[in-house]
C-alpha cells in the first residue's frame, strides 16, 4: 500500500542527499557487500510518515527505484552498503563475535532532522550470519514494521521502518514461511555490543568512541583538555546511562516487554532496537515473559530495569581498555537508579493524573501493581478506565475479579488525587492524554500478519492510523481497544519471531 497525494520533498529516492559516515571507520568495523535480492519482490507497504522524515514525497514511494532499493536490488545512490561487526552478551553469557547477520546498512540520509541511516533487514547472508540464512520472515517483519510506529506514537525512542517488501521465497523456521525485507531507519544502529567487540583492541575502541561522540554526543567533548583525556568518554557513558534508564522507565509504564535484552540489542543512543519476541502486556503479571525461548525468565517485565543496568556495566567494562579507572566508570553507572526512578515516578504521576510526588505514593503504586497482578487485570485498559472511574467506577471495577479490593484501592487513590485540588474532569482529560487506548497487542499484530500473507496491507494501514495517535478514541474501531479474544492466549513468540 502506497499513500497518495503530493507534497513537498524529493520525488525519487535517488535524489536524497546520501553519505555513509560509518564507512569512514577502518575496514575492520564492517564488510562491504551487496544484499541478496528477493525473487520477484513486491512492495506491501510504504510508510509515508517516515518517508516525510527523510524528505521523500509520496510520489517517490510509487517509483520503481524505491522498490528496487528497498528490495536490495540496487544500492542507495551515494551510500556505501555494508554489514557491521559487533559482539555481545546473550542471555547473560558472552557470545563472542556477532554482527549484522541479515542486515545491510545502505547509507546515511541527510535530513532536516539530522542524519538518518537506512538499513535493510532480511537482505541475505553476510560474513556475520554464522549458521543463519540471512533472511527474515513475513511474520516477524510485519511485527517489527508495526512496532516502531507503535512506540513512536507513544513518544518512546525507537528505530522505525520505511518500507515492507515481500516475496514468495521460502524461509525455513519452525515451518516453511515466506521472506520479507524491511527498511529500518534510525540515526545510528551502533549498539553496546559494538563497543564490547573491541574490549581487547584499544585502538579500534578509541576509533569507535571518537566516531560516536563526534556524530551523536558532541556535547560530551567539552573544552579541550577539560576534565582530563577520559572526560568525553565518561560524559558519553553517563548520558547513555541516563537515556537507557529513561527508555526502560517508558517501557515499564506502557507494559512493553522487549523479550531479548541482549547487549547486542541495546542502542548506544537509547533507542528501542531489534524488535523480535516483544509484547505489550494484556493480563498483567509482574514476572510476565513475552519470549517463549526465555525459559528462565531473564527478560521478564519486572527484570528489565536490572537487566538494562547490567548491560550498561558490560558497556562500561569494555571502556576499561582505554585505561579509564574503574571507579570513574562506576560513578557514571551509579546514575542509573536515580535516573530510572525519577523517570518512572514522573510517568506514573502523569498516568495517575497527579502533579507532585508525595509521601505514600510509592505504596499507592505498589498497591496498584499488586491489584493488577492478583486479578490478572488488563494493563492498558486498567489505566485508561481509571481516569473515568472518578465519575463512574463501574467500568473500572468490571476489570477486576476482586471488586472489593479494587474498590478499596480506588478509594485510596481518589482521596490522594482529590487532595491536590483541581477537578475530576480536568484530571480525567489529563490522564486520557497519556494513557493509550490502542496498543499493539499480539492478536492485533497477528491479524495484520494473516492479512499480509494474503497480500492485504489494510490491517497494517489501520493499525498505523490508530497507533500513531493512540490516546484518541475513534468511532468504529472499538474492537481495537477491546480485551483480547480467547484465541490470543494461544499465541507464542520466540527468538525466531
Amino acid at each position: 500500500m502506497i499513500p497518495g497525494g503530493l507534497s513537498m520533498g524529493f520525488d525519487s529516492i535517488d535524489r536524497l542527499e546520501v553519505d555513509n559516515s560509518y564507512a569512514d571507520l577502518p575496514p575492520v568495523f564492517y564488510t562491504r557487500l551487496a544484499p541478496q535480492p528477493l525473487t520477484q519482490p513486491r512492495l506491501l507497504h510504504a510508510n509515508a510518515d517516515v518517508a516525510a522524515l527523510l524528505d521523500l514525497a509520496p510520489e517517490a514511494l510509487r517509483r520503481p527505484e524505491f522498490l528496487e532499493v528497498c528490495a536490495g536490488q540496487r544500492p542507495l545512490q551515494g551510500g556505501k552498503t555494508l554489514a557491521a561487526v559487533y559482539s555481545g552478551h546473550q542471555f547473560g553469557v558472552w557470545a563472542g563475535q556477532l554482527g549484522d547477520g541479515r542486515a545491510h546498512l545502505l547509507g546515511e540520509v541527510r535530513t532536516a532532522h539530522g542524519p538518518m541511516e537506512l538499513q535493510l533487514k532480511g537482505s541475505g547472508r553476510t560474513p556475520y550470519s554464522r549458521m543463519g540464512d540471512g533472511r527474515a520472515v513475513l511474520r516477524s517483519s510485519v511485527r517489527e514494521y508495526l512496532a516502531g510506529e507503535a512506540m513512536a506514537g507513544l513518544g518512546i525512542p525507537t528505530t522505525r521502518a520505511l518500507a515492507l517488501v515481500v516475496s514468495d521465497d521460502p524461509v525455513y523456521r519452525e515451518t516453511v514461511e515466506t521472506a520479507a525485507v524491511i527498511t529500518r531507519v534510525a540515526p545510528s544502529f551502533v549498539r553496546f555490543g559494538s563497543f564490547e567487540h573491541w574490549h581487547d583492541a584499544p585502538q579500534n575502541l578509541r576509533a569507535l568512541l571518537d566516531y560516536v561522540i563526534a556524530h551523536f554526543y558532541p556535547e560530551c567533548l567539552g573544552a579541550e583538555g577539560e576534565g582530563g583525556p577520559h572526560a568525553p568518554a565518561l560524559r558519553m557513558l553517563g548520558t547513555v546511562v541516563r537515556r537507557t534508564a529513561e527508555l526502560v522507565a517508558a517501557w515499564q509504564t506502557v507494559g512493553f516487554c522487549h523479550g531479548v535484552m541482549n547487549t547486542d540489542n541495546m542502542s548506544i543512543l537509547g533507542l528501542t532496537l531489534d524488535y523480535g519476541p516483544y509484547g505489550f502486556m494484556d493480563a498483567f503479571q509482574v514476572r510476565h515473559v513475552c519470549n517463549h525461548s526465555d525459559t528462565q525468565g531473564r527478560y521478564a517485565w519486572n527484570a528489565q530495569p536490572a537487566v538494562a543496568h547490567w548491560n550498561l556495566y558490560r558497556l562500561a567494562n569494555s571502556l576499561l581498555a582505554l585505561g579509564i579507572e574503574p571507579e570513574a566508570l562506576k560513578q557514571e553507572l551509579q546514575q542509573f537508579e536515580d535516573a530510572f526512578l525519577q523517570a518512572y515516578r514522573r510517568r506514573m504521576l502523569d498516568k495517575f493524573g497527579l502533579r507532585q510526588w508525595q509521601d505514600g505514593d510509592a505504596e499507592l503504586i505498589d498497591g496498584w501493581w499488586r491489584l493488577l497482578h492478583e486479578n490478572r487485570a488488563d494493563f492498558t485498559l486498567s489505566f485508561r478506565k481509571l481516569a473515568g472511574a472518578q465519575r463512574d467506577a463501574v467500568p473500572f471495577l468490571d476489570l477486576f475479579i476482586d471488586r472489593e479490593a479494587a474498590q478499596a484501592w480506588l478509594s485510596r487513590y481518589l482521596d490522594r488525587a482529590g487532595g491536590e485540588g483541581g477537578t475530576a474532569a480536568e484530571r480525567e482529560m489529563a490522564m486520557d492524554r497519556v494513557n493509550p487506548l490502542y496498543v499493539l497487542r499480539n492478536h492485533l499484530a497477528e491479524q495484520a500478519i494473516r492479512a499480509a500473507k494474503q497480500g492485504d496491507a489494510g490491517e497494517i494501514e489501520t493499525l498505523l492510523m490508530l497507533l500513531r495517535d493512540p490516546c484518541t478514541p475513534r468511532a468504529g474501531y472499538e474492537q481495537y481497544a477491546a480485551l483480547p479474544p480467547d484465541w490470543a492466549n494461544g499465541l507464542e513468540l520466540s527468538c525466531s519471531s
